[in-house]
């Protein structure tokens, strides 16, 4: 019996620098829409390809850009208004015989313009930023799902498609903590060939399945071929 356990741990140490994982994109981003509407643009034809600015959803915004162009119309006639309230008020302080209530009636107007046309401003600002929002164009990332069809109608939350981003690879692995001292310093094989590849990250709080591990990121650069398993060997 001690025969077996010792050869048992001659070979989880022989092969304790040795793993395998499955290359993945680097990052995988889910994008949710973040203001309400219907659907009036599904690009489907895009899954599986990369984008080159390509639009991939957009949304119904006629009703803000109809109140956009209200909204700037009044700004104008505001401005107009002010100018002529605040030449009003110029003219009236030099008037000996105006009360200083009359004064204050007239400046009165003048602020309130004021008040009214910065609020206006404030709403065009939203405006053009839901608009802007209703559009998702993506310039060169890889389109994984797109999750809505035209003429769905969505909400602030709602997942609308999936990209990934293929300029790096990341190889994920687990390795038990007292393995884990020294490893940055050793050269990463993949698949039986050394790399310049280094560690990106160890993390240093045991994993909540491998709890008696550490999760170790890899990265690697310009990948020809994702979702393959890969060996990995510290040397």
């Amino acid at each position: 019996m001690k025969y077996l356990v010792l050869c048992f741990l001659f070979i989880s140490t022989a092969f304790s620098d040795e793993y395998y994982a499955k290359l993945e994109p680097v990052q995988t981003y889910v994008i949710k829409s973040s203001v309400s509407g219907k659907v009036i643009f599904s690009n489907n034809k895009i899954e599986g390809l990369s984008a080159n600015n390509s639009k991939i959803i957009e949304l119904d915004s006629k009703v803000e850009k109809l109140e956009l162009h209200q909204v700037n119309k009044k700004i104008s006639l505001i401005a107009k208004m002010l100018k002529i309230e605040d030449k009003n008020y110029e003219r009236l302080k030099k008037v000996r015989t105006k009360s200083e209530f009359d004064k204050d009636v007239q400046l009165l107007k003048s602020l309130n313009l004021q008040s009214a046309k910065s609020d206006l401003i404030i709403r065009k600002v939203v405006l053009k930023d839901i608009i802007q929002k209703k559009v998702l164009i993506e310039s060169n990332r890889y389109i994984y799902n797109v999750n809505v069809k035209k003429d769905d109608y969505v909400t602030a939350g709602t997942v609308l498609y999936e990209v990934k981003d293929l300029s790096k690879g990341k190889l994920e692995i687990f390795v038990p903590i007292n393995e884990t001292k020294g490893l940055k310093n050793k050269t990463i094989f993949l698949n039986g060939n050394k790399t310049e590849i280094k560690i990106d990250k160890i993390y240093k709080v045991a994993h909540l399945k491998h709890i008696s591990s550490y999760k170790v990121d890899i990265i690697v650069p310009n990948p020809k071929i994702f979702s393959r398993l890969v060996k990995i060997e510290f040397k």
